[in-house]
């Protein structure tokens, strides 16, 4: 049976989760296309209430490995919605290292190790996605997805 992987984007106030059974060759396997928002309120509890979420899904799931997109720097600059969303991503990553197996892997990276084009042509792509992902995949969780596949070929 292939390994149960969860690739995870997160931007401002919320993470999309593509959970995708990653079998060594061939299309991946969807599970779910899911996410979670950022309660509105104070940011503290907030963050306690996404670090359980996703833990709790991680674990219950028998996810084996997580991939979570890596920050990227800006180029307009480290403006506070940047900010935000990287102390995000710090929690999305305690949370699933605490369960299992997890990685970041960086956009740029992908487009230097990953097929001939770069990653954003492979989002546009309704061809490539129909070829490698057996499930209906949302396009705003291609980017998620694009971590599972670029993560198999490691």
């Amino acid at each position: 049976m292939p390994d149960r992987w969860l690739g995870i984007a997160v931007s401002g106030d919320k993470i999309v989760m593509i959970d995708a059974e990653v079998p060594k060759t061939g299309p991946l396997i969807l599970q779910s296309d899911t996410g979670f928002r950022l309660q509105k309120g104070a940011r503290p509890a907030a963050y306690t209430v996404l670090h359980q979420n996703v833990s709790d899904y991680v674990r219950e799931n028998k996810i084996d490995r997580v991939i979570i997109k890596e920050s990227a720097a800006s180029q307009g600059g480290m403006g506070k919605s940047h900010l935000l969303a990287a102390e995000l991503r710090g929690v999305v990553m305690a949370a699933a290292a605490g369960v299992t197996d997890t990685m970041c892997i960086a956009k740029g990276n992908i487009s230097r190790t990953f097929g001939e084009r770069k990653v954003d042509e492979y989002l546009k792509d309704e061809s490539f996605w129909a070829a490698e992902i057996s499930g209906r995949l949302r396009a705003l969780s291609r980017e998620a997805a694009m971590l599972l596949l670029a993560a198999r070929d490691k």
